[in-house]
């Protein structure tokens, strides 16, 4: 029996991948890249590799073996997602595998943004294979928003078109430690987990928060959504893009991104980080 990670070289997958080399031998993980070369401390440390390509499901032959429980986290091309996710999915059924876990979107079939379309219909592909899945619908990073420090910096404003919305992010870290404790515990099968943040925060608390680390003045800009599409375009965000974020950001001014279930601190065994920790780590880098 192996542990199988996807995307196990992008952000989530080397977080999951070095959690799990924390509770089992590094020879029960295996991990699916594109590129081996970039996983190359991974092999170094006894995890196995398999280079597979979503885009070609040829490539996820032998990937999966029978027992094996598999960490299917979403990828990063939306508009491709769903043939890509089913290629895996496929590639699990016919492997057998014991368990698929699907890294899904917080609210499930209730999220009625465009970034959720893609995991409703993987949601409903892992639910129709057959196979024993968790469905883990992560909420919004922290990252989605310090990793992007600079312009706030830079023009002393958080800008965005959620108006009063609030976001219940976590850390990235705190969504792998979740995925961790479902691929190496047990009775998780069958069960949609609404992983968030323990707190919700509004874009002015967010403002508030940097403003009090770096003390410089920050203030929350409210703009229209075609404004917001203007300004993302205008810092050369393809448009099709930023029509999507425009769009969820109208998803948080209805509140789709803010519940507080309690899924990932409980999973997880303690508090989500809270969004002034990652704040406070952004700055140092």
């Amino acid at each position: 029996m192996s542990i199988v990670v996807t995307g196990a070289t992008g952000h989530l997958g080397r977080l999951v991948v070095e959690g799990l080399l924390e509770k089992v031998p590094a020879d029960q993980i295996t991990a699916v890249v594109r590129d081996t070369a970039k996983a190359a401390d991974f092999a170094d440390r006894g995890v196995r590799l398999h280079e597979a390509d979503y885009n070609r499901p040829e490539t996820l032959a032998g990937a999966f073996a029978a027992g094996d429980k598999v960490l299917l986290i979403s990828g990063s091309e939306v508009g491709q997602r769903g043939p890509q996710h089913q290629a895996v999915i496929d590639a699990a059924k016919e492997a057998g595998v014991a368990l698929l876990a699907y890294t899904s979107v917080l609210g499930g079939p209730a999220a009625d943004f465009t970034l959720a379309d893609e995991h409703h219909i993987t949601e409903k592909a892992v639910t129709d294979s057959g196979l024993p899945y968790v469905l883990l619908r992560n909420g919004w990073y922290h990252e989605n928003y310090t990793e992007n420090l600079a312009p706030v910096l830079e023009h002393g404003a958080v800008v965005g078109a959620a108006g009063e919305g609030r976001v219940a992010s976590a850390s990235r870290a705190d969504y792998a430690a979740a995925a961790v404790a479902v691929l190496t515990g047990e009775g998780h099968e069958g069960k949609a987990y609404e992983l968030s943040g323990d707190t919700a925060w509004s874009f002015a608390e967010y403002a508030a928060v940097i403003a009090e680390q770096t003390g410089k003045e920050i203030v929350y800009g409210a703009v229209s959504p075609a404004e917001y599409q203007t300004i993302l375009t205008g810092a050369g965000v393809p448009e099709p893009l930023a029509v999507i974020l425009s769009d969820v950001e109208g998803a948080i001014e209805r509140g789709r991104l803010a519940a507080t279930p309690g899924d990932l601190s409980r999973l997880i065994g303690r508090p989500t980080t809270p969004i002034a920790d990652s704040v406070a780590v952004a700055l140092k880098g």
